[in-house]
């Protein structure tokens, strides 16, 4: 890459048109607002606060999900996703909001958790309010401050490097992140060896963070259903909904910046070949799951799965199956599809929403005596985390570069 075109990338990057996310994120945050106030104020709370905790598990995973993919790019030495890295990373800013949110799940407790109003002696005071959300809200601290700690070393070369065509707020934020960084030899191997610590650190304490949240946010809805694979079903699948974003946010921006020069086949391919092994790892873990509840035949184990898997769900777990394996299985195992933008930004679409009806299936039959509702309540309430999720994520764009010139330039070596 030259030095004109490092300088243009770099400019491109600092002025990212946000207006889409700006005006979307607010008028969707105020119809989820309004949707959830009117729903636990109304003749049905328990309906909104499952839509709440439904939403809550389903972001937290498509964010954090999305941020251990530059994880796994920086452990790996990775290049060929330098060019759509900061497109993950940007997800990092809707963390803090998910503390917040987390927060407020604490006020609609009772609506949620059966072992509150009938407790468990079984388990001790492993299930106690004080106890459960005491050591997620830690787990989601740790979680957040590591994630903004990777960031923040990983944006420190490219922050000095732009920080002559910033000023104001900006200019200041920059100084403050760099801390001096000019990007002498010295520096840069100091901040590539605390990015090397903090990636492994980052894929580890994600999948024992997810774990401890699924355990105490999904199984103890129903308090005596026990299922050790659980943890990996969940952080996978939510690994899975990181990589959709991913690309829907890359085929985005590469339209938006221009950036269809740097952001090509090689880009689309490989990531689509995430997307596809990750639909069909999702169905192989849901497999062993479910196999081995029904080898074991233990009634506290296959009750969990039986209700879901006939009656009134029934339906609805078929349709998870198709959207989240069948559809993206034999849609993106053609390299065109994955390689050409339409098709690729359908299929990730089709399996995202797959992956929130899976959150929804996870969470709903242990909680409600009815069968499948989606109503104003869900919709309403899903966008309203999807708007807060568009404004964290134009934060993101109006502070910092959406391109890292230097490792898109690494990717570049690739296809020369």
């Amino acid at each position: 890459m030259s030095g004109g075109a490092h300088v243009d990338l770099r400019e491109r990057g600092l002025h990212a048109p946000l207006r889409g996310h700006v005006v979307a994120g607010s008028v969707l945050a105020g119809v989820g607002l309004v949707t959830f106030i009117v729903g636990f104020s109304g003749s049905e709370p328990a309906r909104a606060w499952h839509a709440y905790l439904i939403n809550f598990l389903f972001f937290l995973g498509l964010t954090q999900g999305g941020i251990v993919f530059a994880a796994i790019q920086k452990v790996t030495k990775a290049k060929w996703g330098g060019a759509i890295i900061r497109f993950s990373e940007a997800g990092v800013a809707f963390m803090p909001v998910l503390l917040v949110l987390f927060v407020i799940l604490f006020f609609g407790r009772e609506h949620l958790f059966p072992w509150i109003a009938h407790p468990t002696p079984v388990r001790g005071n492993w299930l106690t309010t004080r106890w459960v959300f005491a050591r997620d809200l830690f787990t989601l601290l740790v979680l957040s401050g590591v994630s903004i700690a990777f960031v923040w070393y990983d944006l420190k070369p490219d922050l000095a490097g732009a920080r002559s065509l910033v000023k104001d707020w900006r200019g200041k934020l920059y100084d403050r992140i760099t801390n001096g960084f000019t990007g002498t030899p010295e520096q840069v191997a100091e901040n590539d060896r605390r990015i090397g610590w903090l990636s492994p650190l980052l894929i580890v304490l994600y999948a024992y963070g997810m774990t401890m949240i699924a355990f105490d946010l999904i199984m103890s809805l129903a308090p005596y259903w026990v299922s050790t694979l659980l943890g990996a079903f969940f952080f996978m699948g939510a690994h899975l909904s990181g990589l959709t974003t991913l690309a829907l946010n890359m085929v985005y921006w590469r339209r938006q910046l221009g950036l269809e020069s740097i952001i090509g086949r090689q880009q689309f391919h490989d990531l689509g070949k995430l997307v596809f092994g990750f639909s069909v790892f999702w169905a192989y873990t849901m497999f062993s799951q479910v196999l081995v509840i029904w080898y074991g035949n233990l009634p506290e184990e296959t009750a969990f799965v039986f209700y879901r898997l006939w009656g009134a769900w029934r339906p609805v777990s078929i349709l998870v199956a198709i959207l989240v394996f069948l559809v993206p299985f034999w849609g993106l195992i053609w390299v065109k599809s994955k390689t050409t933008p339409f098709t690729f930004t359908l299929f990730s679409l089709v399996s995202l929403a797959g992956m929130w009806l899976e959150r929804y299936l996870l969470v709903q039959p242990s909680i409600t005596e009815n069968g499948p509702e989606f109503g104003l309540t869900e919709i309403g309430v899903m966008l309203g985390f999807l708007g807060l999720y568009l404004l964290a994520y134009g934060a993101f764009a109006r502070a910092f570069p959406m391109v890292s010139p230097r490792l898109a330039a690494r990717a570049a070596e690739l296809q020369h």
